[in-house]
């Protein structure tokens, strides 16, 4: 944690070290990268998303916004369909899905985790604007250019530096197939979760090389924290990729309490960010913002103080994991 600065350090080919501080884990989440953000005027988050994909509105799907997905609000946190992991490998199926979709719920009335669905619906987005899907474009305007160790579908090059997760010992097991939060979390079955010696679990370099812009990013805690440095006080000399105006759009309370599900973790949401949630997530001040992810992975950033924060971790605790908290609690005030 700190105002960003690089380390280089990175395991050789046929490195012996299954775990450094170098290491990409995968991150079963994805943070909102600032892609085809409103501060280039590229993207409305209040323009319904048919503006930029016709196909969406139906089934009462035309008035939802951008927004309402990165709030969670928009009631499709899961399909109906049941895609293979190959029809998510191609990524027009799953998109067809949502197409096809009704609300679970009248869009904007309550809320609950879009989780696979919120990275599709938005990759859609960012692609019919771009012209590029979302791992793509992250990693031609933002990646590469600035050096992230950061990736929406991981290279194969790059699997021999990826730490292996590990499940904890007592970690409370997912609830039945059936259960909308297990059907949320594994696209109803075509992954597995965590699934760490299973085919399309989370171990699996099939699953770490697709493009899963909802839950695959593959990153070092150094890379977390150089893409929120990027976007928010700009990196290695380079201007700030979001502005304060989009910082404080984006970072607008939109999303609490209980949700869909009758459940209240105590997560507060913004637009596609975590808000600072002292009984689930504490951050360094009210104003910072950021993600978090199964397992126990953490990041934020702090316009105000300008200091960006990442934990990476490869054993898999679950809900009430302290360690990054702890971290967290243990910084100088501002």
């Amino acid at each position: 944690m700190g105002r960003h600065r690089r380390r280089t350090h990175r395991p050789g080919p046929g490195s012996p070290t299954p775990w450094s501080r170098s290491s990409p884990a995968p991150r079963p989440w994805s943070p909102s990268p600032p892609t085809c953000s409103p501060s280039k005027g590229r993207l409305d988050l209040d323009a319904p998303i048919a503006t930029y994909w016709p196909e969406f509105a139906r089934h009462g799907k035309e008035a939802i916004t951008t927004r309402s997905v990165l709030s969670h609000r928009a009631g499709i946190p899961v399909l109906d369909a049941s895609p293979t992991f190959e029809e998510i490998a191609a990524w027009t199926p799953v998109v067809r899905a949502i197409e096809e979709q009704r609300p679970l719920w009248e869009p904007g009335t309550t809320h609950e985790y879009h989780g696979h669905v919120f990275g599709f619906a938005i990759g859609e987005v960012v692609r019919r604007i771009t012209g590029l899907t979302p791992g793509t474009y992250f990693r031609t305007t933002l990646a590469e250019p600035l050096g992230l160790d950061a990736h929406l579908g991981l290279p194969a090059t790059e699997l021999p530096r990826l730490a292996r997760l590990a499940e904890a010992e007592g970690r409370r097991p997912m609830p039945g197939p059936e259960h909308l939060l297990t059907r949320i979390v594994t696209m109803n079955g075509a992954l597995v979760f965590p699934g760490l010696d299973e085919p399309h679990g989370w171990n699996d370099p099939a699953l770490h090389t697709l493009e899963l812009p909802g839950a695959g990013a593959v990153a070092t805690a150094t890379g977390l924290s150089a893409t929120l440095a990027a976007a928010v006080t700009g990196l290695d000399g380079t201007p700030p990729l979001l502005t304060p105006a989009t910082i404080a759009d984006a970072t607008r309370e939109l999303t609490a309490g209980p949700g869909f599900l009758g459940f209240d973790m105590g997560a507060r949401w913004s637009s596609g960010f975590l808000l600072p949630s002292p009984t689930f997530r504490p951050m360094l001040t009210p104003q910072s913002f950021g993600n978090d992810g199964a397992g126990g992975q953490f990041t934020f950033a702090d316009p105000t103080t300008t200091h960006t924060f990442a934990y990476t971790a490869n054993r898999l605790i679950g809900h009430a994991d302290p360690r990054a908290n702890n971290l967290v609690a243990a910084l100088p005030s501002p």
